[in-house]
């Protein structure tokens, strides 16, 4: 992060009059707009007045040292808002009219290449450059796939309460019904043993074709047994921006093809590290006295994706070091990534979790 904490005058007077809330709505309005590419002009003041919350966000998060979280809860929201286009959620068709809108391209561009180098300039990336890499993949798997409990992994365990519980539900919610979407946009195109591989892997997300066994169907269990809402985004609002920012980021590496790898390093990561993650969970519900089926979402997890994590190195990473020798490095950029973005997301769940358990307990 670079810059000066001060903001100048000018920049001061502006942010009193920046509206992030307001603007949002506007902006999804905007969406829903038909023929939105040919009505620009028309809707100049409209457009112009979002592009200049844009801007003003986009300084405000990464361009000056100064944390502004509401910039950032604002862009990821903004870019979520396009990038849902990209799936279908058996919702009405109307909210679709502007999912081949080139204006809407053209700005979670805008925000996608300032937000990226931001993200990137977090890590060293000349060090994964001219290494082993299948050495240095093994050595991550290693000591990712049962690390010792953090301080955030006890809390859960030992001392989260049911409002702690039902806020971490409500917030997972969000990517736990519609999970391992972005993987299906890997699949097109030429079949081989990584895609083979792959392709069992989202076809065991998805329970083989049956929606009882599909992954996200147990989460949908897991709500309704708590009596809350199993509405896909029911709970956006209580989504913190560090984890839209993970959705967010999928999106951007599955619909670029060139990213692929850096994609693969990111999913092995995340396969691999999701038993451990959610054993603190499980325990947290036992502990809570609660069945097992609203807790069947984190006991698949930890039964299946230990054998996910096992494929994604033996069988999708280490050949693609083998098949791209020059580019293979991009998966170590990718791995660092997740587990980075990860971390941080982590922090603000549980930065929320907690707020709840203080509150309940009021």
């Amino acid at each position: 992060m670079h810059g000066s904490t001060t903001l100048p005058i000018t920049d001061i007077k502006t942010k009193a009059a920046i509206n992030y809330h307001e603007t949002e709505n506007k902006f999804i309005e905007l969406l829903l707009t038909e023929d939105l590419d040919n009505r620009l002009d028309e809707l100049h003041s409209v457009v112009s007045s979002i592009e200049t919350t844009i801007n003003f966000a986009i300084e405000a998060a990464y361009k000056t040292a100064s944390e502004d979280e509401a910039a950032h809860l604002f862009l990821q929201r903004i870019l979520y808002r396009i990038n849902r286009l990209k799936l279908f959620w058996y919702d009405d068709l109307q909210n679709y009219v502007n999912e081949d809108s080139f204006y809407l391209k053209k700005l979670s561009h805008k925000i996608e290449s300032v937000w990226q180098q931001w993200e990137i300039a977090q890590l060293q990336t000349a060090s994964f450059k001219g290494i082993d890499v299948k050495q240095a993949l093994r050595e991550r798997v290693a000591v990712d796939i049962e690390p010792s409990l953090s301080e955030d992994n006890l809390y859960y365990r030992d001392k989260l309460t049911m409002a702690g519980y039902r806020r971490l539900v409500a917030i997972g919610s969000l990517d736990g019904l519609v999970e391992a979407s972005q993987l299906s946009r890997t699949l097109g195109g030429v079949g081989n043993e990584v895609h083979s591989v792959l392709t069992r892997l989202l076809v065991e997300e998805y329970g083989g074709g049956r929606l009882n066994r599909k992954h996200s169907s147990h989460f949908t269990i897991m709500l309704e047994k708590l009596g809350m809402e199993t509405q896909p985004e029911a709970y956006f609002d209580l989504v913190p921006w560090q984890l839209l920012a993970i959705i967010n980021h999928s999106f951007l590496l599955t619909e670029r093809k060139r990213y692929f790898l850096r994609y693969i390093g990111g999913l092995l990561y995340g396969e691999l590290s999701v038993p451990s993650g959610f054993r603190p969970y499980e325990a947290a519900g036992k502990r809570l006295g609660l069945s097992t089926q609203e807790m069947s979402y984190w006991d698949i997890h930890i039964k299946v994706d230990e054998l996910h994590g096992k494929w994604m190195l033996d069988d999708v990473a280490l050949p693609l070091v083998d098949k791209y020798p020059s580019d293979a490095w991009e998966m170590l950029l990718g791995y660092e990534q997740q587990k980075f973005l990860s971390s941080r997301a982590g922090k603000a769940v549980t930065q929320s979790v907690k707020e709840a358990d203080m509150r309940a307990r009021e």
